[in-house]
């Protein structure tokens, strides 16, 4: 009996080492604290539009910062993290944003140019020559013809309008043949057709001290081409300005 009872003492002895073991390796431990994140790095943007302008004009400058407390820009001052502002420099400026926060600072920058206004000068009237080159125009004939068509005769009427208008101008207006005949029949022909441009001028009233003529034939062509297209651009009477 004695030593049924030592060997029960000595179970539980056992069972109570293997039960505090099992205990000892379940205890939780204790983890640190986490270290807090690092403060996020500011960041920003500026653009001015528009970005080149003339003295007087106006831009708009825009920009847009994140993780920044602290936002200027020099000659400005203190700004919201985002925004615009109009401005009118009256020269070329290079504007610097400044975005401060806990996570240090980020700039941004942009430029502005501006030209300077040029004082505009009385504006050249045109010459009588240049006024001559734009209102002046030539016109045409029909193969071996001298009368003015009818589809040239806008033309006539708005040559004569400008002459009249301008009587200290004076032209000289020249006769032209395509190449088919001989050279004494298109001198003649051109001949014919300057008189008969200058009768119609004369009769719109065109004085006559502003009218020259000449028949060059068929010996200056304006187009070398052997064709009806080319035959047309050569008949014609040609004005030409007198200084």
């Amino acid at each position: 009996m004695l030593k049924r009872n030592s060997n029960v003492i000595a179970l539980l002895a056992v069972l109570a080492m293997v039960l505090s073991v099992g205990c000892a390796k379940k205890t939780a431990q204790v983890q640190p604290p986490a270290a807090p994140p690092a403060p996020a790095t500011p960041t920003a943007t500026l653009a001015a539009n528009p970005d080149v302008i003339q003295q007087g004009q106006q831009t708009t400058l825009t920009w847009s910062t994140s993780n920044a407390n602290d936002i200027t820009i020099a000659g400005i001052g203190s700004l919201p993290p985002s925004g615009s502002r109009t401005l009118t420099p009256g020269a070329s400026t290079t504007y610097m944003l400044v975005a401060k926060g806990p996570g240090g600072t980020s700039d941004a920058s942009t430029r502005v140019t501006v030209n300077a206004v040029v004082a505009a000068g009385p504006t050249p009237q045109p010459s009588d020559a240049d006024l001559f080159a734009r209102n002046v125009k030539d016109i045409y004939f029909d193969y071996d013809k001298s009368n003015i068509r009818s589809n040239e005769a806008p033309t006539a009427q708005g040559n004569a309008a400008f002459l009249q208008q301008h009587p200290s101008v004076k032209v000289m207006i020249e006769g032209h043949c395509d190449d088919r005949g001989s050279e004494e029949y298109n001198l003649a022909l051109g001949t014919s057709r300057a008189e008969s441009v200058k009768q119609s001028l004369l009769q719109q009233g065109v004085s006559s001290t502003q009218l020259q003529t000449i028949s060059y034939g068929k010996e200056k062509p304006f187009c070398t081409q052997d064709d009806e297209a080319c035959w047309q651009e050569n008949r014609r009477d040609h004005f030409v300005y007198q200084p």
